[in-house]
């Protein structure tokens, strides 16, 4: 195993070298701007989750409206994704100009959040328009990378996906950094890097040489594709990752004021380490891209559920630690909850019809999406009703069923 990993480093030092390291080719050119495209429109996923005490006070919001926008935004995504496939958009047009055309749409959806007075019923609808116009931007994302990629798509997922992560965690960085200006500021910055994002990818990412557009609107794809035992093997997976991740994510705040609650004499920056917490996976979808190429995608993703999961489960031992113990932990648990997503859907990518590569991705993102609301308004609702220091094993449950799919099944990866 080490003899493989080191000579693994020395390729990809080689690699570099060949490469010149600053004088890229054409296709590292590519991934590179779709990379930071991710990274740019991925900002308005948690645009409002960033400033969403500002909104509870500048509209009077129930407490209870971090749940609710952010499920509004899932459940937009699962709208989007599910229109998206049921109409393989992302196989029968140019994936570039659906990511341009979603990127500027979503943009406009999330400033619109700046005008006007609103209620939870208007930023509902706006935060649910923002994750429909999401659903062409980060499956489609992969579904161009896979496009240029018929070898180490697992690595180039890794940097994708790293790179929404660490858009999904910008806004928590803009808000300790703009903490004491106006909460619009996030929301005007998150629809600029947007609209950024999407021009890079019309201006500089052609359709690539591997793709292969479907000709005609084929309303029977999900079943076509869900009959592949691989891919019902990678999506059960993926889905028992999801059930934990972006509840996680959401609820990352809220795990570090309860340390707080619990230890009153500790104070930090809660903006700032939500930040850290989340962006960290950025790093680890990076290193598990590599990580796949020595051991394969499957082993890797199984790896980083199993760690993610064990984290569900000895979270409530961690809120007794010392603060520095404890906010490794949840570095930590930040890089092994993601870890696994580029690598389910490289599975996925893999094993799907190759006419049915970009729906497959799209359908696949949809039913996950769809768990998370579940698990967000599940979460919510425990709230109070169970200690907050015990909340998070009810995480678990998605990592556990997620191994056991992934266990009874070989899939090719």
């Amino acid at each position: 195993m080490y003899n493989k990993l080191y000579i693994t480093i020395l390729k990809f030092i080689n690699e570099c070298k060949e490469d010149n390291f600053w004088v890229m080719n054409k296709r590292n050119w590519i991934i590179t701007t779709i990379v930071f495209s991710q990274f740019a429109c991925g900002s308005l996923w948690f645009a409002g989750n960033a400033v969403i005490h500002d909104l509870i006070e500048a509209f009077q919001l129930p407490d209870s409206s971090l749940s609710h926008l952010t499920s509004a935004v899932q459940f937009g995504f699962i709208t989007g994704t599910l229109t998206f496939a049921l109409l393989t958009i992302s196989d029968r047009f140019s994936p570039s100009k659906v990511f341009f055309a979603s990127a500027l749409a979503g943009a406009l959806t999330n400033l619109l959040t700046t005008i006007g007075n609103h209620d939870l019923t208007t930023l509902f609808l706006l935060r649910f328009a923002t994750g429909f116009f999401l659903a062409g931007i980060y499956p489609v994302g992969m579904k161009i990378s896979s496009d240029y990629y018929e070898k180490g798509l697992g690595k180039a997922l890794g940097f994708l996906v790293g790179a929404l992560v660490l858009g999904t965690a910008s806004p928590h960085l803009l808000k300790s950094i703009t903490e004491h200006m106006n909460w619009k500021y996030v929301i005007l910055l998150t629809s600029g890097f947007s609209v950024l994002g999407g021009t890079l990818i019309l201006l500089f990412v052609p359709d690539g040489p591997y793709r292969k557009k479907s000709q005609h609107l084929d309303l029977h794809a999900f079943y076509q594709i869900f009959k592949n035992k691989n891919v019902r093997s990678a999506a059960f997976g993926y889905f028992g990752h999801m059930w934990e991740l972006y509840t996680f994510w959401a609820f990352t705040p809220f795990i570090l004021s309860t340390y707080i609650k619990l230890h009153s004499v500790i104070t930090f920056n809660i903006p700032l380490l939500s930040f850290i917490i989340i962006a960290v996976g950025c790093l680890s979808c990076i290193l598990g891209g590599y990580f796949s190429q020595i051991f394969g995608s499957k082993k890797t993703a199984f790896t980083a559920l199993f760690l993610s999961g064990t984290c569900c489960l000895i979270s409530p031992f961690m809120f007794n630690i010392c603060m520095p113990l404890f906010l490794a932990f949840l570095i930590f648990w930040g890089m092994a909850v993601v870890a696994d997503s580029p690598q389910f859907s490289t599975l996925v990518a893999q094993n799907a019809p190759e006419e049915y590569k970009g729906t497959a991705l799209t359908i696949v993102n949809c039913i996950g999406f769809a768990i998370t609301i579940v698990s967000i308004e599940v979460f919510n609702l425990l709230i109070g009703d169970i200690p907050s220091n015990y909340l998070f094993c009810v995480l678990a449950i998605g990592p556990i069923l997620g191994l056991i799919a992934m266990y009874r099944q070989k899939i090719t990866g």
